[in-house]
């Protein structure tokens, strides 16, 4: 019986949500090793954060993407743990960094160190508050491209998520205004996002020059799998492929529906989103409908995705 092909799909920001991590942490000494650790590294408690709140705190660019990673990292180490090892990974925004740590690119503490460093920069470039996020669903590509065009100020699309679904970002008075005009032109619904940055946008370009010089510090190993940036939609095999796509990453918008399609190709039996909530589960479902999804965030959601990845073998 061969094993299914199965791609890890890994979260970013936004799935965040207070007690993730807590049910692996409780019962799995290998999840509060991790814990640990990353509480070393980062100089702060990432596990009381994670865990307890306050939900205003852990939203803040600074706290979630590491709080993230460091989930999504417990969780694909326990599926692999369980016999189920994927053939590529796909990391949305964040996520990136935790496909790159899974397929061997990075190792955990780097990786870390990294994420804190992103999430920095990425919290100082904007005044808090002078930017903002927004979903639009019901609208396709060329229609919100035309929509940004028309207003005055920075809004540009940030995530290509799924058909129909998109984000914008930028200042906020213009994020504002492209709802509103959206509201008139098809969108079926829009969503203020809690996020802490007009991430995705030409205003973070400083940060993303930041961060390259964060990135250029630290060895990129070659990927063990292929691992499909937001950047391009496409699979990157060398570490300086790698290197390179992250520093683009920051400001440049993220290619989620382009990357699932193309990984998709590739005789892809499951995907699994590794890591808290189902934001990308749920995009998947409207990306690649024939394709089975599970998502890993708890030893319940765990047991689940292993008893279904049985059943496709």
């Amino acid at each position: 019986m061969s094993k299914p092909r199965v791609a890890f799909l890994f979260p970013g920001q936004g799935s965040q949500h207070v007690g993730m991590g807590k049910d692996f942490y409780d019962h799995i000494p290998f999840a509060r090793e991790i814990y640990d650790e990353a509480n070393e590294v980062l100089g702060w408690d990432i596990a009381r954060l994670s865990f307890e709140g306050p939900k205003d705190e852990l939203t803040l660019t600074c706290n979630t993407q590491p709080a993230i990673m460091v989930h999504s990292h417990i969780a694909q180490t326990l599926l692999r743990e369980e016999g189920i090892e994927p053939v590529m990974a796909l990391g949305h925004s964040l996520g990136e960094y935790s496909a790159l740590l899974a397929a061997g690119a990075l190792d955990f503490r780097t990786a870390l160190l990294l994420v804190k460093g992103r999430g920095k920069h990425m919290h100082e470039a904007v005044p808090q508050g002078g930017g903002a996020m927004a979903a639009l669903l019901g609208m396709e590509r060329d229609a919100v491209e035309a929509v940004c065009q028309e207003v005055e100020g920075v809004v540009e699309v940030a995530n290509y998520n799924a058909p129909g679904q998109l984000v914008i970002s930028g200042e906020r008075e213009a994020v504002e205004s492209v709802v509103a005009l959206g509201a008139d032109r098809g969108v079926r619904k829009s969503v203020m996002l809690p996020v802490g940055a007009p991430f995705h946008s030409s205003l973070l370009t400083e940060a993303g020059e930041r961060m390259g010089e964060v990135l250029d510090s630290v060895e990129f190993l070659d990927p063990g799998i292929p691992v499909y940036t937001n950047v391009t939609g496409k699979p990157i095999r060398n570490g300086e492929e790698a290197r390179q796509m992250l520093k683009k990453q920051v400001r440049a918008a993220v290619l989620w529906e382009d990357s699932v399609r193309a990984a998709g190709q590739e005789d892809v039996d499951a995907f699994v989103e590794v890591g808290p909530g189902k934001v990308l589960t749920g995009l998947n479902k409207r990306i690649s409908r024939g394709t089975p999804i599970f998502n890993v965030e708890d030893r319940a959601s765990l047991e689940k995705a292993v008893s279904g990845m049985a059943e496709i073998a």
